[in-house]
């Protein structure tokens, strides 16, 4: 089954195209593996999220890219075009949308354990928010805002005791997390009063992310809810009314068979949703309406994104399991791996071909794990065929690695059927380059 998503389509050669180019030829031109990003789907991604805080909310919020969901330095010159802002977790995530040119006022600074060179490098730059995650972050931050003679604005990150409906691995306001400070046992309402006391730090509101790929919006409904009712406690007990909010992301997209289907404008209806709720509240509890912002990355990319690889060895075990094998695998998706992840693939060079067998596909690691999938339903595949694994614009390429010193694969972007490379091919001498041979080992 192939879910479009207006870009994905089967054309009169019975090839599979992205962004009307048609992926037997991208295998051809670019060489496999290969991510493909349709352009324009990422584009109206972007938009239907801020067109929504535009109408519904009148305009009083900015939509941050999650960077770790991709992230190159085309991705952030798409953001920097559609005028909405980024998230960053690391210093290299920075590093990059600046080399992109993207303005710093649009940065917001996230991660547990920022390291001090990162929070340097974050207010030398003169990033928009930083999110506090650790009492030692605020002194950091201290610090560096007094060095500078600057006032920074911050956010604390909390969790308000929300569970969605997730993989446990990506659930993440929790009591038990390494993300935030808990509502319920006093440690937001704690951390609150010492980031205040702080006189070069600006507490502007609060940040929560309550997980990923999460398809209820009642998940959405209850966490604003619970934010809401922990902004109104901090108005009365501590006399601080925030002034933004930062709701996360974690919108859910379609992988395989058993996944919502939400067509773009869907991902409106979950936003309006949140802001509904969100005007209600204040209005219920006599809160001034918070400067809203939204992380969504997975949405924004996810299903604009396809992974091309050419079918090397077959193997079939009698009664047992058929495994069609691939150029790449787990080292430039390693998401089965790590979560037993779903996806769909397409015989990109057959794509209208009926299936016929249940397959598992294997990567070429030496790894016994080293799957994208079982269970494929498939045309018989042959060597040289092409095989398009779906849905895979979002922690495919940022979570690549060099396993086995195999390269991480090239990234294009397609835009009116023409493709250009985002991340050019790896090389022999890239994968070598900062290796040192010691002179006691000559």
């Amino acid at each position: 089954m192939i879910h479009t998503r207006d870009t994905l389509f089967v054309n009169e050669k019975g090839h599979l195209t992205i962004g009307g180019a048609d992926c037997v030829d991208l295998a051809e031109q670019f060489g496999t593996p290969l991510y493909v990003f349709d352009e324009r789907y990422i584009r109206r991604m972007m938009r239907i999220y801020q067109d929504t805080i535009n109408a519904e909310y009148d305009g009083h919020g900015l939509v941050l890219y999650a960077s770790k969901a991709f992230s190159c330095e085309a991705i952030y010159a798409i953001a920097r075009q559609e005028g909405i802002g980024v998230d960053v977790v690391s210093g290299g995530e920075l590093y990059t949308a600046k080399k992109a040119g993207f303005p710093a006022e649009k940065i917001t600074m996230h991660g547990n354990n920022k390291l001090p060179h990162e929070i340097s490098e974050a207010l030398s730059c003169g990033v928009g928010m930083i999110v506090v995650d650790a009492h030692s972050e605020a002194d950091l931050i201290e610090a560096e805002a007094k060095k500078r003679g600057i006032i920074q604005d911050v956010m604390i990150r909390i969790n308000p005791g929300v569970e969605a409906h997730t993989h446990a691995y990506v659930q993440t306001a929790t009591p038990d997390s390494k993300f935030g400070f808990s509502v319920a046992n006093g440690a937001a309402e704690e951390m609150t009063g010492y980031v205040l006391s702080k006189p070069h730090l600006r507490l502007r509101g609060y940040h929560c992310h309550i997980g990923s790929q999460i398809f209820e919006k009642q998940s959405f409904v209850f966490a604003v809810q619970k934010n809401l009712a922990f902004m109104a406690e901090m108005k009365t007990k501590l006399g601080f009314e925030a002034d933004s909010l930062n709701m996360g992301g974690g919108f859910g997209i379609w992988y395989a068979e058993g996944d919502a289907m939400i067509d773009v404008e869907g991902y409106a209806d979950y936003l309006k949703a949140l802001l509904s709720t969100i005007k209600e509240g204040c209005k219920t509890l006599g809160l001034r309406l918070p400067f809203v912002y939204l992380e969504p990355g997975r949405s924004i990319v996810g299903e604009a994104g396809i992974t091309l690889y050419t079918v090397g060895a077959i193997k079939e075990i009698p009664g047992i399991r058929k495994y069609v094998a691939i150029d790449g695998g787990m080292f430039d998706n390693p998401r089965y791996a790590l979560y037993q992840s779903k996806y769909t693939a397409v015989l990109a060079n057959r794509a209208a071909e009926e299936p016929t067998e249940l397959v598992s596909i294997a990567g070429k690691c030496c790894e016994s794990g080293d799957l994208i999938g079982t269970d494929f339903n498939l045309p018989a595949a042959g060597t040289g065929d092409i095989l398009a694994v779906l849905s895979t614009g979002a922690y495919n390429y940022s979570m690549a690695s060099n396993y086995n010193r195999n390269f991480i694969p090239p990234a294009v972007l397609v835009k009116d059927g023409k493709a250009d490379y985002i991340v050019r091919p790896q090389s022999y001498e890239d994968l070598v380059r900062n290796d040192v041979i010691p002179d006691r080992l000559k």
